[in-house]
């Protein structure tokens, strides 16, 4: 799963100062997309468009479809994939299958914010 340190850390949370070591492993890459979709699209369409096409291109490790009451600002749906590596999520954009579905989804969307990163596990020693 990647490399696996220790590092020291120090961390302020609700007033206190907590030092230690910390195990710090190279987890997924993650792409996460939340969206603003426009007045009248068929959302149920679209989310079906995406199960399949997650489905259909093996690079796509797991992929999370949520509507979220808790979404400020008018975004209505975020969706997280996740892949083994940055190079997977790079395969997955340039797969013909997501060019065309993107075509259908980014006309669909009133405002967007897209965040690609790595995720890093971090977890205290028992």
């Amino acid at each position: 799963m990647g490399w696996k340190e220790f590092a020291p850390w120090w961390v302020y949370s609700n007033k206190l100062w907590f030092t230690g070591m910390l195990l710090l492993a190279m987890g997924d890459f993650k792409h996460f997309v939340i969206v603003k979709f426009k007045e009248g699209v068929a959302v149920e369409e679209l989310t079906k468009g995406m199960e399949k096409l997650v489905s259909e291109i093996d690079a796509v490790k797991g992929q999370d479809i949520e509507s979220l009451d808790v979404l400020r600002q008018g975004f209505t749906h975020a969706f997280l994939m996740t892949f083994n590596k940055k190079e997977d999520l790079v395969a997955f954009q340039s797969h013909p299958n997501h060019v065309e579905f993107s075509t259908t989804f980014s006309a669909a969307i009133e405002n967007i914010v897209l965040l690609d990163f790595p995720s890093i596990l971090v977890k205290a020693p028992a």
